[in-house]
C-alpha cells in the first residue's frame, strides 16, 4: 500500500469514527448544595370521592346492595320468589308510620311470613353491586337484625354462582322472641371463585319475623376489620404512601340540594344508625344513569380518619359551607342561619383532636379511638364560587381561626383554572389571607404541557396552592370516551415537574377521581379501576406513585443554559434532595418521539455513589392503556444507572415518550 492509499484509508477511518460519535451532549446542572425550597410531606396525596361506586360497591366491602331497604324503591337489588310464595309474604314496613312516636334514621324493614316453608318455597336474592365477587376458600360473615313476631322461622343464606348454584351456605335461627331487635351472625366459606355471585336468603318453617340490615362481608377486609374496607383497593393507596387523603369529596359534599349534603355527624356510630341518602351521581349524567347509587355511610368519618392513620397520610376533610351544588340547585343557607354549619366544622376539629374529656373527644373515644387524629386542616366548600361563597367562607374563617389560630383552611377557587370566576375568587382569597387555594383543572393533555410554568410567577409569600382535582382528558371533560392512556399520563408527569419546581407555592396535589368500578362508573378517566375481584392501576397511577415514593424534602435548582428545563427540546425536569436518605432525585419527562442524551452535572457534592437507581416508565404507543388482563402494560421498570464519581455527573439517555426517575446517593 502506498503512502497515498494509507492516507486515504486513514481519512476514511477518521471520517467514519467521527460519524459514529453521538451528538454533543447538552449539560444540565443541578445545584445540590443550595436547596431552593422545602417540599411538604403533604405534596402528593389522593382525593377520594364516592363516585363511580367508589365507596358502596367499592372500598366499603359490604356485598349486599340496599341492605336496609332504604332506597327509594325499598326492594331494589332484591328479587323475591318462591314456589309457595303468596301475596304479602314479604312486606316493607316503616318505623315512622303515621301515629308512631318512634323515629329512626333507618326506618324501613321487611316482615317475612312463612307457612311451612322449605327450600325453594320463599326466598330473597340480592344481586350485589353488579354481582358479588366471591373467592374460593374465603370466609364470609352473614349478619342481620331480627325481631320475632311469632313462630319459628329458620333463615338460610346461600352464596350462589352465576348459574344459581349454591357454593356456600349458613343458617340462622332467631331465638329471642321478646319483641325487640337483635343482631345475629353466621360465618361460612365459599367453595368456588365467582365474579358475579349473588346471595340467596331463604326461609324454613312457620312464623313471622322482621328483618333489617341484611349484610355480607368477606373476611379479608383491610387489616381484617369486621365490616371494614376492601383490602386490595386500600393496598393500592398504601403502596403510594400518599401525604394526605382528601375526603369525602367532591361534589357529594355539596349535594344536589342541601338536604342531600354530606353531614359528618350522621356517619358515626353503629351502621344501622347511619342515615342513608341518595348519591348525587345517581342521576347527574343522563348518559350514565345509576338509579341504584346511594350512600349508606358504612364508610364514615371515623373510618376515613382511621384509614389516614393506617397509611400514614394527613386527613383532609371537606365540609359543606352552606351551599348546594351550583350546577344543580345552587341552594343557599341564609347568612343568619349559617351557624350550625360553622359549628359542625368546629365540632369536627374537637372530634379529631380534643381530649377524651371534651364532648366530641369523648364521642371519638366511645367509638373506640381515644387517641387524637391530629387534624391540621380542612376544606370549606367544594368548587363553590361567587360573592356568596366568599361571604360564607369569611364567617367560617373568623370562627375557626378564633378557636384554632394555626388551623389551616383550604378554600375553593371554583371549577376552572382561569377566567372571570377564577380571577374574582383568587383576588378575594388572597385579600383574605387564605391558607390554601384549591385549584382544579380537567383539561386536554396539551394544556398540561402549556402550563408547566403556571406557578413560576405565583407570589412566593401569602396563600399556598392545593392542586386539588386534575386529570388530562384524552377526549374532553365529561366524555365517556376519555381514556387513561400513556399520552395523558406522560403529559401529567411533565406538568408535575412544574409543581415540584414550585413547591414553595404548591404544597399539595391530587389526581381525581381516584377509583372507578368497571361495571358502574359515571366519570372517566380515573386513577384506579376495579371489578368485583380485581384491581389495576392506570399509567396515571404509576406516574402519581413514582412522584409520591420519590418525593424528597427539598427542591433543587435544575437548569439547562441557566433556565429551568420546562419544554426545551420537549424535555421537562425537576430535582429534589431527600434529607432522610441523603439522595439526589431527578425526574425527567421526554414527550418527544426521539431519544435524547443529557449529562446531568451534580454540583456541590463531596462524594457520589457509583451506582444509581433508574425507574423508567415508557411506551412507544401513546394510546397504550392498562387493563385487568394486562395490568402492567405501562408500568415502571427499575434499572441500574452508572454515575461518574470523578466528574460528578450522570449521563441519562432519555428514550422517546418516557418518564425517568433517578436516585443517587450523595455526601454533602
Amino acid at each position: 500500500m502506498n503512502l497515498f492509499t494509507k492516507a486515504a484509508g486513514l481519512l476514511v477511518l477518521t471520517a467514519s469514527l467521527t460519524q459514529a460519535q453521538p451528538a454533543p451532549t447538552h449539560v444540565v446542572r443541578v445545584n445540590v448544595a443550595q436547596p431552593v425550597a422545602d417540599i411538604q410531606p403533604t405534596m402528593w396525596g389522593v382525593f377520594f370521592e364516592d363516585i363511580n361506586f367508589g365507596a358502596d360497591g367499592g372500598i366499603y366491602a359490604e356485598l349486599v346492595k340496599n341492605r336496609s331497604f332504604e332506597f327509594f324503591k325499598p326492594l331494589m337489588g332484591w328479587t323475591v320468589r318462591g314456589k309457595k310464595r303468596t301475596e304479602g309474604d314479604i312486606l316493607v314496613q316503616n318505623r315512622s308510620e303515621a301515629g308512631s312516636t318512634q323515629t329512626s334514621s333507618n326506618p324501613r324493614y321487611i316482615r317475612v311470613t312463612a307457612n311451612g316453608a322449605n327450600s325453594g318455597d320463599l326466598e330473597m336474592i340480592n344481586e350485589g353491586f353488579r354481582g358479588m365477587g366471591l373467592k374460593n376458600g374465603l370466609r364470609y360473615d352473614f349478619a342481620l337484625m331480627y325481631r320475632v313476631q311469632s313462630g319459628n322461622v329458620k333463615i338460610h343464606a346461600d352464596l350462589i354462582n352465576a348459574q344459581g348454584q349454591p357454593i356456600g351456605s349458613g343458617t340462622l335461627l332467631p331465638e329471642k322472641s321478646d319483641g325487640q331487635w337483635h343482631k345475629q351472625q353466621v360465618s361460612f366459606k365459599s367453595a368456588a371463585t365467582e365474579p358475579k355471585g349473588k346471595l340467596n336468603v331463604w326461609f324454613e318453617g312457620t312464623g313471622v319475623v322482621d328483618l333489617d340490615m341484611i349484610s355480607l362481608f368477606p373476611e379479608d377486609t383491610w387489616k381484617g376489620r369486621p365490616g371494614g374496607m376492601r383490602a386490595d383497593m386500600i393496598q393500592m393507596l398504601a403502596d403510594m404512601k400518599p401525604g394526605f387523603v382528601r375526603f369525602p369529596g367532591g361534589c357529594i359534599v355539596e349535594g344536589h340540594d342541601l338536604t342531600q349534603r354530606y353531614q359528618w355527624k350522621k356517619t358515626l356510630g353503629a351502621p344501622e344508625d347511619r342515615q342513608l341518602v341518595i348519591n348525587r351521581w345517581n342521576f347527574e349524567f343522563g348518559h350514565r344513569p345509576a338509579p341504584d347509587y346511594f350512600q349508606t355511610f358504612g364508610l364514615g368519618f371515623l373510618e376515613y380518619f382511621q384509614l389516614c392513620e393506617d397509611i400514614g397520610a394527613e386527613p383532609l376533610p371537606i365540609l359543606n359551607c352552606g351551599m348546594a351544588c351550583q350546577f344543580n340547585t345552587a341552594e343557599l343557607v341564609p347568612m343568619d342561619q349559617l351557624d350550625p354549619y360553622v359549628q359542625d366544622a368546629i365540632d369536627l376539629i374537637e372530634f379529631a383532636n380534643a381530649d377524651v374529656n371534651t364532648k366530641w373527644g369523648k364521642v371519638r373515644a366511645d367509638l373506640g379511638h381515644p387517641k387524637p387524629f391530629n387534624l391540621k386542616m380542612m376544606g370549606v366548600g367544594n368548587e363553590n364560587w361567587g360573592p356568596q361563597y366568599i361571604e360564607r367562607l369569611a364567617v367560617f374563617q373568623k370562627a375557626i381561626k378564633a378557636n384554632y389560630p394555626n388551623f389551616r383552611l383550604v378554600c375553593s377557587s371554583g371549577t376552572d383554572p382561569d377566567g372571570e370566576r377564577f380571577d374574582f375568587l383568587n383576588g378575594k382569597l388572597r385579600a383574605m389571607n387564605a391558607d390554601l387555594i384549591d385549584e382544579h383543572y380537567y383539561r386536554r393533555p396539551e394544556w398540561f404541557l402549556q402550563n408547566v410554568k403556571r406557578y413560576d410567577t405565583y407570589p412566593r409569600n401569602g396563600a399556598k396552592i392545593f392542586a386539588g382535582e386534575w386529570a388530562a382528558q384524552s377526549d374532553k371533560t365529561v366524555s365517556i370516551n376519555n381514556k387513561n392512556n400513556w399520552l395523558c399520563a406522560l403529559n401529567e408527569a411533565a406538568f408535575m415537574t412544574g409543581l415540584e419546581r414550585n413547591a414553595a407555592v404548591v404544597q399539595m396535589a391530587s389526581y381525581a377521581p381516584l377509583f372507578a368500578n368497571a361495571d358502574a362508573w359515571q366519570w372517566t378517566p380515573d386513577l384506579i379501576w376495579v371489578d368485583n375481584l380485581r384491581v389495576y392501576g392506570t399509567p396515571n397511577y404509576f406516574v402519581q406513585k413514582l412522584y409520591s415514593l420519590h418525593k424528597g424534602t427539598h427542591v433543587l435548582s435544575m437548569t439547562q443554559n441557566n433556565e429551568a428545563l420546562a419544554g426545551q427540546d420537549s424535555l421537562y425536569a425537576s430535582a429534589a434532595w431527600d434529607k432522610a436518605t441523603s439522595e439526589i432525585i431527578l425526574k425527567v419527562a421526554n414527550v418527544s418521539d426521539k431519544a435524547q442524551v443529557r449529562q446531568i452535572q451534580l454540583d456541590g457534592t463531596k462524594k457520589l455513589d457509583a451506582n444509581g437507581k433508574l425507574f423508567l416508565l415508557k411506551n412507544d404507543n401513546l394510546n397504550a392503556v392498562n387493563s385487568f388482563e394486562n395490568a402492567t402494560n405501562v408500568s415502571p421498570v427499575e434499572q441500574a444507572i452508572a454515575v461518574d464519581v470523578k466528574k460528578k455527573n450522570v449521563t441519562m439517555t432519555l428514550g422517546p415518550k418516557s418518564f425517568s426517575v433517578v436516585r443517587i446517593k450523595a455526601t454533602m
